[in-house]
């Protein structure tokens, strides 16, 4: 283990490192705007839930470029671009005061997302021997769960759902991860791996690529109704909390939820990898898609703390069945040559983030937070909707693993 640790690439651990401080200072902000937006500003459900849910459909719109593009210019000029943009938006998160500059900001913060996420991790990737990439893709999911155990706590010390100062903490450390970015990419430019696209590809070509792939295809569309699941946790279930009469401090046990579910992964996480990766690669994230659903419906139902949170755990064990082994799988299905565009493609799945906020306001404004089970049973129904097309993807690739090896087999007898 010390032996593959200290061989993973100095640029590799400036993601996974970068990672875990960006998810810290956005955890303490980025989750509270929902309750900033209704209880400071007066905006409504439907209203917050709009703005919350731009980010996602900007991601949506643009995730398949970031992958894109930086099959074509490379990862560094593409990274560095989008991360101090990045800075910048949460600066002007700071310095906002009306709900039109929220609603620009977060469309700004889901493009910077969008298009160095999947460009951090092609590179990941890239810079990864194959035998390693398991554990670098789950380090960097820690990474992302290590900074959410502190970063609500914080958010809440600091006021978060009161105030947008955290936001010029978390532009600040945006800053001195880009500034890190420059340095590592200048030390070790001449150890990265060339392109190997040999010829500019055209986008037609790169969606023909992923669109027919009949594997790829039904995992990006279940992956859908799996985000949208994952979506209301941090958007609906954060102003249902926040309104309830059933709860008397929604924020502070909201906050203490969000650090409960980034505890349960890092405590889960291995274990659950360790037995996962021994089933086929899309199994755990079927069982992941029920495990959320069935969470959902916990919530619903819930009238107390203790019911709350064997609900999230429940939630974050599907959480990391369907997330951590997502990029591994991905790697898996992915064409060499077509990675970035793949990594970019499964962005597509985001626009479960665009409904989550705005299927969860509509109920609430319509049902009102006091009526929980006709605001979660709806949410719940809507995720289990990906099992039917994340089964299929498995036994599609079931059949297309089985039909390489026969044919390996029949040219080794040739």
């Amino acid at each position: 283990m010390k032996q593959t640790i200290r061989h993973i690439h100095p640029l590799a651990w400036t993601i996974i490192i970068g990672t875990m401080f960006g998810r810290l200072v956005t955890s303490m902000s980025i989750p509270f705007l929902s309750i900033y937006l209704t209880q400071v500003l007066g905006a409504s459900s439907t209203q917050t839930g709009l703005t919350v849910a731009v980010s996602s459909l900007a991601g949506v719109a643009v995730s398949f470029y970031g992958g894109y593009v930086s099959d074509i210019i490379g990862r560094k000029k593409v990274m560095l671009i989008s991360i101090f943009s990045w800075a910048g938006v949460f600066f002007g998160f700071a310095s906002a005061h009306v709900l039109w500059v929220f609603f620009l900001m977060n469309t700004l913060n889901g493009l910077c997302r969008s298009v160095f996420e999947p460009a951090s991790r092609a590179l990941l990737s890239d810079v990864t021997p194959k035998e390693h990439k398991l554990l670098v893709f789950n380090m960097r999911y820690a990474a992302v769960n290590l900074g959410v155990v502190f970063g609500p706590i914080i958010g809440l010390a600091l006021g978060s759902a009161k105030t947008t100062f955290p936001f010029v903490i978390a532009g600040m450390v945006y800053v001195l991860y880009g500034i890190m970015l420059l340095v590592q990419f200048n030390l070790h430019q001449k150890s990265l791996p060339a392109h190997t696209v040999t010829k500019t590809p055209r986008l037609l070509d790169a969606l023909q690529t992923t669109s027919r792939d009949r594997v790829f295809l039904p995992v990006l569309l279940g992956t859908v109704f799996c985000v949208l699941g994952y979506g209301h946790f941090s958007s609906t279930l954060a102003q249902y909390l926040a309104m309830s009469p059933k709860f008397a401090d929604g924020n502070k046990l909201f906050s203490y939820m969000l650090t409960l579910n980034a505890i349960t992964v890092l405590v889960v996480q291995y274990p659950l990898v360790r037995i996962a990766s021994k089933f086929p690669p899309i199994v755990p994230l079927i069982i992941g898609n029920l495990c959320v659903a069935c969470s959902l419906l916990l919530f619903g139902i819930a009238g107390s703390m203790p019911l709350l949170m064997i609900g999230v755990v429940l939630f974050t064990i599907g959480e990391v069945l369907m997330f951590t082994l997502m990029d591994v799988l991905i790697d898996r299905i992915a064409k060499p040559e077509w990675k970035g565009t793949y990594f970019g493609t499964i962005g597509f799945n985001g626009i479960g983030n665009v409904l989550a906020p705005i299927l969860g306001g509509m109920l609430l404004d319509g049902f009102g937070a006091s009526h929980g089970v006709f605001i979660f049973i709806p949410l719940a129904l809507t995720t289990a909707l990906g099992f039917p097309l994340l089964l299929t993807a498995h036994r599609r690739l079931l059949k297309r693993e089985n039909g390489i090896a026969e044919r390996q087999v029949e040219a080794m007898r040739a």
